[in-house]
Formats: structure tokens, sequence, C-alpha cells
């Protein structure tokens, strides 16, 4: 069994919210996030599939109302799709291993990147590298 598929919860394990963002593509309102004000150290997880996204470190305050990083684990564990929707033109962000819908990334956020991944909270989970203790947003 691989290990992002050990604590996987079903769509129908899911929240409402998680569910609404990872499967329905919505978004959280700002500012109500779980994970948004969240400064412990560990790794950031699909919640759906359990695979890494994004590592403590890369994590930043953007002041947009979601939690931000400037780069992820790998650029494969994420999945870019354009997004046109809302008469925007954005870059979706998806769970590689799942397709669950994340969130965006914006070409403004910090060095050495230069972008920002603007992710739902409700769409990841959040491991403690001290304790193991696992959060889910």
């Amino acid at each position: 069994m691989s290990n992002a598929s050990k604590s996987a919860s079903a769509p129908e394990q899911l929240t409402e919210i998680q569910r609404y963002v990872t499967q329905e593509h919505g978004t959280e309102r700002p500012y109500t996030g779980k994970l948004l004000h969240n400064i412990r150290q560990g790794i950031y997880h699909c919640v759906v599939c359990n695979a890494p996204l994004f590592y403590s470190e890369t994590k930043y305050e953007s002041g947009c109302g979601w939690p931000s990083f400037y780069q992820p684990v790998d650029h494969d564990a994420i999945k870019y799709l354009t997004d046109n929707t809302h008469n925007m033109d954005r870059v979706e962000i998806r769970c590689s291993s799942c397709g669950a819908h994340l969130g965006h990334v914006f070409p403004d956020g910090p060095q050495p990147t230069g972008e920002r991944y603007c992710v739902n909270s409700a769409s990841m989970s959040f491991t403690d590298s001290k304790n193991g203790e696992k959060t889910a947003g």
C-alpha cells in the first residue's frame, strides 16, 4: 500500500466543506480556514489521498485569506490547469495523485519562485513533524 493511500479519505468521508472544495471545485470563505494561521513545522497533505503537497517552510503570510506557499514539495505533486471561470484567467491547482481541487497559483509570490500557491485549508491536512499530530483543514 502506498504512503499516500494509508490515510486516504473516500469522498463520502470528507466533511461538507472538504467535499465542496476538493470534489466540486469550490472555495472556502477567506480567513475561515483551520490551517490559515498554522505556524507549526511539518507537511501539508491532500485531505483526500494524503499525498504530500507543501512543506511548512514554504508557507508565508500573503494577506489573501487562504494559506499561501511559494512552492510545492515537488513540481509533480501539483497538476496545473487553465481556469477561465468567473471572467478571470487563472491557473487552477489540483493534487496530481487524485485530482482534488486545491486552489490557484498566481505569479505574485515571494522569491525564490515568485509564485503564490493560494490553497484552501479544507483541501489539506497537516502533519506536525515534532509529534506526528494530524490536523484536517
